[in-house]
Order: structure tokens, then C-alpha cells, then sequence
């Protein structure tokens, strides 16, 4: 999507839901895609709440970014906002998205956190893992690991050692959950940003190339998009 996109919107994203669009904006992600659309405003809190022409793993991957990322990172998730309705697909599909977000956030987003923990050989397990089995298999050892070198820090004193090996731990767990729910993928990416660069830029791509998987959007004039964003900006003022 061209550079300058989300200027051409006009809109603003805020973390969490809201009842309707603020003045400048003010919705997450799902709830502007829901506008853009033309489909009736509602507050969404989860995925659950997206109407049924939503993705609910790539709602729930974007929705988890949308809250996760700061206010200067959040404006680039304006690229997708075309993209969400009209997304759902047949549960095989939605399961393969499901997968895809797990393995990916496993094999992109751990292995510069592990590094930075010094953990080399289980970066090199997750950035090489060939599927989502051996990426599981990777993520519970580094769950393991970056637990008990928390615990040993803690016994030190080491607090920075401790708060990193703390975030190993944490996003071991939520890559290991990711198999299963799409939102303890972003919980991944929101764990290590703190601590390796380039985190949120990886994880829009990410949902980019999920977005690429089955079913696509069909083509919203953007034109219009902006009208419709527009209109809901001036009825909430």
C-alpha cells in the first residue's frame, strides 16, 4: 500500500474500544475497518465482536497489535484498514492463518529477543524451525530457559538481567497459546519490542502476508472509504 496512506484516511487509531468515532478518528483498527466498509459502527473488544465478514485470527492479530503498539507505531496499521472486511474464510483457512501467525511469530519475532538474551542456540532453533511443531518444541524451551534465568537473576539482584530474561519467558508462553488463539501472537511481538529493535515493523508484515492467505477483501474505492471515515467523524463531533 502506498506511502502516506492513513494521511489520505484521516483517521486516528487509539488502543482499546469505543462506543464511536471520536473527532479525529479515535476507533482501533477493526472498529475504523467496520467504517471504512460501510457496515453498521459497533464497538468491537475482541475479535468475537467483528461482524462475520471478518478474519477472527487476523482480527484478532490486528486488534492485539492495534493495543499493543505505541501511539507513534500505531498509524502504520492504517494500511489494513481496507483489507479486514470481507477477509473471512472457511475454518480450514482460518485455522492455516491461525497457524501461519504462531510460526511466523516464533521464527520473526523470538529470535531477536533470544539473542539479546543470549540465548544464540535457541534463536538459531526458532528462526530454522520447519514447521510449527519444531517451533513449538523451540518457544517451550524458551519458556524454560528464560524463566529460570529470571529466577537465578532475581536470586542476584540482577534486575535488568531478570526483566529480560522475564520477557523471554513471557513471549515463550504466548508464541507457545499462539497455536491456538491469534491474539497471544501479538502478545509475542508486545513482549520483545521493549527490548529488540524493529519489532512492530516485522509484525505489520506479518499481518501483511497473513492478510495474503485465502480470501481477500474485496476492493474498497478509497475514495469512498475516506467519505464514509469522514461522515463518522462529523456525526460523533
Amino acid at each position: 500500500m502506498a506511502a502516506g496512506f492513513e494521511h489520505i484516511l484521516n483517521w486516528r487509531l487509539l488502543a482499546g474500544s469505543h462506543p464511536f468515532p471520536g473527532p479525529d478518528g479515535g476507533t482501533c483498527i477493526n472498529e475504523a475497518a467496520i467504517v471504512a466498509a460501510g457496515l453498521p459502527y459497533r464497538t468491537i473488544r475482541s475479535s468475537a465482536d467483528c461482524p462475520p465478514c471478518f478474519s477472527k485470527p487476523l482480527a484478532a492479530y490486528a486488534l492485539g497489535l492495534n493495543d499493543a503498539m505505541p501511539d507513534g507505531e500505531r498509524p502504520r496499521l492504517m494500511a489494513f484498514v481496507l483489507r479486514l472486511s470481507g477477509s473471512a474464510d472457511s475454518p480450514e483457512i482460518e485455522e492455516r492463518r491461525t497457524r501461519f501467525l504462531a510460526i511466523e511469530s516464533i521464527r520473526r519475532i523470538l529470535p531477536p529477543l533470544l539473542d539479546r538474551a543470549g540465548f544464540a542456540d535457541l534463536a538459531s532453533r526458532c528462526d530454522e524451525a520447519r514447521d510449527l511443531d519444531a517451533g513449538l518444541s523451540a518457544a517451550r524451551a524458551a519458556e524454560w530457559r528464560g524463566g529460570a534465568a529470571a529466577e537465578q537473576a532475581s536470586r542476584r539482584g540482577d534486575w535488568k538481567r531478570g526483566a529480560l530474561a522475564s520477557a523471554v519467558a513471557r513471549c515463550a508462553a504466548a508464541a507457545v497459546k499462539s497455536a491456538k488463539d491469534a491474539r497471544c501472537a501479538a502478545e509475542v511481538a508486545e513482549g520483545a519490542a521493549p527490548f529488540a529493535e524493529g519489532i512492530w515493523t516485522c509484525a505489520a508484515t506479518i499481518l501483511d502476508n497473513a492478510l495474503a492467505i485465502g480470501r481477500q477483501a474485496p476492493g474498497i474505492d478509497l475514495v469512498q472509504a475516506r467519505d464514509r471515515l469522514d461522515a463518522a467523524r462529523i456525526t460523533a463531533a
